[in-house]
Order: structure tokens, then C-alpha cells, then sequence
């Protein structure tokens, strides 16, 4: 079984670009006002999601394992 993720986006952060939906169409939406949110929070690992995290321009996508928390995305220095 491979690892599972939670997704968030910081919305007071979010300038609503569509970066991330237009990564991963499955993965996120923008709502009437613009902003992103994931479709479905938790979800199994996948390059889609992880590719809309590292294109957000002012990276507000948060990546972290489910169970443990450990950061994935952006990663811990």
C-alpha cells in the first residue's frame, strides 16, 4: 500500500493563478472567489498533486503524510 496525503491550501495566501488546477485537474478547483482548494484532502500519493505543490507561485499547497505529518511538500530544512 503506498502513502497516503492530506492537502491543504493556505487561502490567505492563494492568488488564485490555476497553476494548480491546471496540474492536477483531479486534484484541486478554484471556488467562486478564486481560490484553490483540494477536491478531496486526503488522498493517495501522487505526481499530479506534487507537481501543482512545487508550481504554486507563491506556494501555498501544503503536502504531508497522512498518520505521521511529515512534510513532504514544501520539505522541512
Amino acid at each position: 500500500m503506498g502513502d497516503r496525503w492530506h492537502v491543504e491550501v493556505d487561502r490567505g495566501v492563494c492568488i488564485g493563478s490555476g497553476m494548480c488546477v491546471n496540474h492536477a485537474p483531479s486534484g484541486f478547483a478554484l471556488d467562486s472567489a478564486r481560490q484553490s482548494h483540494p477536491v478531496t484532502p486526503e488522498t493517495d500519493a501522487n505526481e499530479p498533486v506534487l507537481t501543482a505543490a512545487e508550481g504554486c507561485p507563491v506556494e501555498a499547497i501544503m503536502i504531508t503524510l497522512l498518520g505521521s505529518g511529515e512534510a513532504v511538500f514544501p520539505p522541512e530544512e
